[in-house]
């Protein structure tokens, strides 16, 4: 049965089996609208010529396809990483940040294509609806949003295949892989298949970005990161650009094994679920970083901006990156970013990424201030004044226990030894 009429429909559009089999489902459940195809390049690897005559060939009256890789980098990847935040303690948010910016565009090119829904192909069970969606309410809650997956009659790879079958959608006659995949510049993650039990450890032909720590170069490679106002922006004494910077941190951390995690997270809709992420290039900045923050910021900021990093990476991971609290949030860590600017000297060896070096002309670390022979700065007989204020209400409250019941909450003194004496 055919739902309401809709002219003029914008799809989010990778080229699989899924995405294709949409088209036509589209034009056949909605009154023959009219589909437009939009592609965003992430990075994820994937060659994307010959796309647009497959988009066209499914059913579509054309396909966009637009470079996203710098954007993403600077205006998600960076401020998150600037944020702290991470989600459940291991997950870089790799994908929950992408969606925003691809559903960002996908309204934009609603918009200039005068449509009046846009479409995803996220099935009914994950984050990735939520995400899209929200965005899309952020943006334009005029746009209609068509959600396929919980619509249609399609239940397996199968029934899909027999779908675009029938209706002459050109589709890869391969192997099916048995894990589900996302892939941008920033990670690659894998759900499924083996990994659905989480005592299964994952197989080793499974990882695309990464070798082994077993395999990994028995020599450690040392390189240097640059850091302006936060932002990375030179790699080993040379100024590149975020793009490059990671693409060639990926690779470099990739050989050595640098940059896996295996996880168990809470999704938003309430279930549970493994997936095993690589992020090299992600874990080495992170790391470089954090380790630059450690002597630019000040203790108090440092630890209230370790707080509200874990609210950050709550409202990236549920879709709530266009959101009045997210801003504020990226406001205070702009403030906190000025002065992180250096260069950070790093060890890779194994898996491991080892600090070696930090450095900055903004740095609030001084040796002759930490050195305990200066008394210029910091004069050793003022320490008993300062525990003595510090400690108080430890004392306090021992004292009136005592005095109220002979003995305090953490000891009971031995009066008996007193009277000895």
């Amino acid at each position: 049965m055919a739902k309401d009429k809709v002219k003029k429909v914008v799809l989010s559009y990778s080229g699989g089996l899924d995405t294709s089999v949409i088209v036509p489902w589209l034009k056949n459940n909605y009154g023959g609208c009219e589909v437009i195809c939009f592609t965003a390049d992430l990075g994820q690897n994937e060659d994307l010529s010959g796309l647009d005559k497959k988009a066209v060939a499914s059913g579509a009256s054309k396909l966009i396809v637009q470079d996203l890789r710098e954007e993403f980098l600077q205006d998600y990847v960076f401020p998150t990483m600037q944020a702290g935040a991470i989600y459940e303690r291991d997950y870089l948010l790799g994908t929950s940040m992408a969606r925003p910016l691809i559903a960002k565009k996908l309204v934009e090119a609603a918009e200039s294509e005068g449509a009046e829904a846009v479409s995803h192909g996220c099935t009914g069970k994950g984050n990735d609806q939520v995400r899209f969606e929200l965005t899309v309410m952020a943006l334009n809650p005029k746009l209609k949003v068509i959600a396929p997956w919980r619509e249609w009659e399609i239940k397996s790879r199968e029934d899909a295949i027999r779908y675009a079958q029938k209706h002459n959608v050109p589709i890869a006659q391969t192997e099916k892989d048995i894990y589900s995949r996302d892939s941008n510049i920033f990670h690659l993650s894998h759900e499924g298949g083996i990994l659905e039990n989480p005592w299964n450890e994952p197989e080793e032909k499974m990882y695309q970005l990464s070798v082994s720590p077993e395999k990994a170069p028995n020599a450690p490679e040392y390189i240097e990161i640059e850091f302006e106002k936060g932002y990375p922006v030179g790699l080993n004494g040379e100024r590149i650009s975020g793009v490059d910077l990671f693409t060639r941190l990926n690779a470099i951390g990739g050989r050595h094994g640098i940059g896996r995690a295996d996880i168990v997270e809470n999704r938003l809709v309430g279930m549970k679920s493994r997936g095993v992420y690589e992020t090299p290039a992600g874990t080495i900045l992170r790391r470089a970083h954090q380790a630059l923050e450690s002597i630019c910021l000040d203790k108090y900021t440092m630890r209230y901006k370790d707080f509200i990093a874990v609210k950050y990476a709550e409202l990236v991971y549920n879709g709530l990156w266009f959101c009045q609290l997210r801003e504020a949030l990226d406001a205070f860590v702009a403030t906190t970013q000025r002065n992180i600017t250096g260069t950070v000297r790093l060890k890779l060896y194994k898996g491991n990424v080892i600090m070696a070096g930090r450095r900055s002309p903004l740095s609030l670390y001084r040796e002759d201030y930490a050195s305990f022979g200066e008394e210029d700065v910091y004069n050793q007989k003022d320490a008993h004044g300062f525990i003595q204020l510090f400690g108080l209400p430890l004392k306090v409250e021992a004292l009136l226990a005592i005095d109220g019941g002979g003995e305090s909450r953490y000891r009971k003194p031995d009066y008996d030894r007193f009277k000895r004496d």
